[in-house]
C-alpha cells in the first residue's frame, strides 16, 4: 500500500484551508455585504459597482476577468506556487460568490451585517493568507506592495487599497451609508485578518536581572528548554556591572518562568514584553515570502 508523502499531506491540508477560507469569503459577501448594500473594497467592490449599473454582469465572473493581468504580474514577482494557490482561491471564491447568490438572503440590520460580515470576511481571508495564497484583486496587490514594504501589516495594506473602491460603491448605490457601513466592515475585517495572521503568535520576551544569573540561566535552559542570551549592563545608580538574561518563550510558559526565577532568586527583577514574529529554533521557521 502506497503511503502519502509528507509533502503531499501538507499540500492537501493547505488546499483544504484555502477551500474553507474561500467559501467563507463568498458566504460573507453574499450574506452580509450584497444583501445589505454594504460597500466592499477591491476588485470585488468594482464588481459591485458594475453589477449595480449592469445587473446581467455577475460579480464573480467580472472578478475572474479583471484578475487576469494581476496574476500575470504576480507570476513574475511572487513565484509559481503562490500564484497557483492564489489562482485556486480566486477562481473558487469567485464561482462561489455567483453560486451562493442564486439563494437570496434577506436584509438585516446594517450594523449587525457590517460587524458580522467583516468578521467572517476577515476570518476567511486570514485562513487563505496563512497558506500563502490570496483571492486576487487588491489581496494580490497587497502582497506585491508588501514585497516593497515588508514591515507593513497585510490587513492594513488591504484597508488602504480598499477605501477608495468602497466610496465608488456608495456612489453606485446612491447611499452614503453604503460607504460608512463598508468602512466599519473593513475595519472589522482588517482586525480579524491581522489577528489570524499575527495575533496567534503569542510569544514573550523576558529580561531578567539577578545576582544568581548563572543558576537562573541554567534553569531556563534545562527546565524551561529555552535559549538564554546574556547581555552586559551597568546599573545607573550603583555603577555596578549587571548581567541581563534575555529569554524568548511561549505565552503558556510565563507562569512557569516566573516561578522558576523567583524560586532561585526572590530578589530578581523581571521585565516581560510581548513579542511578535519570533523566528528561529523553538519558534516558527523563516519563509522567504511570508506575509
Amino acid at each position: 500500500m502506497k503511503h502519502t508523502s509528507p509533502a503531499w499531506k501538507s499540500q492537501i491540508i493547505s488546499y483544504t484551508w484555502i477551500t474553507l477560507g474561500s467559501l467563507l469569503y463568498a458566504l460573507a459577501f453574499d450574506w452580509f455585504y450584497a444583501a445589505n448594500h454594504i460597500g466592499f473594497g477591491g476588485i470585488t467592490g468594482v464588481g459591485q459597482v458594475v453589477n449595480a449599473y449592469l445587473p446581467f454582469v455577475p460579480v464573480g465572473g467580472f472578478v475572474l476577468v479583471l484578475n487576469i493581468p494581476l496574476f500575470i504580474l504576480g507570476w513574475r514577482y511572487l513565484g509559481g506556487r503562490v500564484l497557483i494557490t492564489s489562482l485556486y482561491a480566486m477562481v473558487l471564491s469567485s464561482l462561489a460568490v455567483d453560486a451562493i447568490a442564486l439563494f437570496p438572503f434577506q436584509p438585516m440590520d446594517s450594523m449587525l451585517a457590517a460587524v458580522c460580515g467583516g468578521g467572517l470576511m476577515g476570518l476567511g481571508l486570514g485562513m487563505i493568507f496563512v497558506q500563502g495564497a490570496t483571492t486576487g484583486g487588491t489581496d494580490l496587490m497587497a502582497r506585491l506592495v508588501k514585497l516593497r514594504v515588508p514591515w507593513a501589516p497585510l490587513g492594513q495594506v488591504l484597508m488602504v487599497l480598499d477605501l477608495v473602491v468602497i466610496a465608488l460603491v456608495a456612489v453606485a448605490f446612491g447611499k452614503v451609508t453604503t460607504a460608512l457601513y463598508g468602512v466599519i466592515a473593513q475595519v472589522v475585517s482588517t482586525y480579524v485578518t491581522d489577528t489570524v495572521l499575527y495575533g496567534l503568535d503569542t510569544a514573550k520576551v523576558a529580561y531578567v536581572i539577578s545576582e544568581k544569573e548563572e543558576a537562573v540561566a541554567q534553569a531556563l535552559v534545562n527546565d524551561l528548554e529555552r535559549g538564554v542570551t546574556i547581555l552586559n549592563g551597568e546599573g545607573a545608580f550603583s555603577g555596578s556591572e549587571k548581567r541581563v538574561l534575555m529569554c524568548a518563550f511561549k505565552q503558556k510558559q510565563i507562569v512557569s518562568m516566573k516561578e522558576l526565577v523567583f524560586t532561585l532568586d526572590p530578589d530578581a527583577f523581571i521585565i516581560v514584553c510581548n513579542a511578535h514574529e519570533v523566528t528561529g529554533r523553538g519558534f516558527k521557521a523563516y519563509q522567504k515570502h511570508e506575509i
